[in-house]
């Protein structure tokens, strides 16, 4: 057996070299990662303006979307694009456009949350989106079909 040390230094593996194009992968991949976070984010914070507020705040909010509480009057008219109506609230009335067909629930005298933006002419509220809350009189009335509604729920989550 040879035990005399070598002389020759030992041969280091090859230095690999990453590909430019695998760093602009990742940097786009990044990217479109904080992209989607800001997107996320920013929909998040949808204001929330009563109506007596969103008339006074008009020119401040512009075009941009926020959503909108009212008390439904008594004027529903049906339009080829859907609904509309007049919201009231603390004495100050602002007129909707709702595109698409309101909920069910939806009725003059029901409290409403619109989903939309002012105008750009900001003679009335755009609206694409209601949110009916139902009050404990429907609680009331359809006591049954909400007990059936919750023991097909039940039923269907138990082993």
């Amino acid at each position: 057996m040879e035990l005399t040390p070598r002389t020759e230094p030992a041969a280091r593996p090859p230095v690999r070299r990453r590909s430019p194009l695998a760093y602009v992968a990742l940097l786009l991949v990044l990217l479109g990662i904080g992209v989607v976070a800001y997107q996320a984010l920013t929909s998040a914070s949808l204001y929330f303006y009563n109506a007596d507020e969103a008339v006074d705040r008009q020119a401040e909010l512009g075009d941009r979307r926020f959503r909108l509480q009212g008390t439904v009057r008594d004027d529903v008219v049906t339009t080829e694009a859907g609904v509309a109506f007049t919201v009231t609230w603390a004495g100050e009335d602002v007129g909707v456009r709702h595109d698409g067909d309101p909920p069910e629930l939806f009725a003059p005298g029901i409290p409403v949350v619109l989903e939309g933006g002012w105008d750009p002419s900001g003679d009335f509220f755009a609206s694409d989106r209601i949110l009916v809350k139902h009050s404990e009189q429907y609680e009331a009335d359809n006591g049954e079909r909400l007990r059936q509604a919750g023991d097909g729920a039940a039923s269907s989550t138990a082993p």
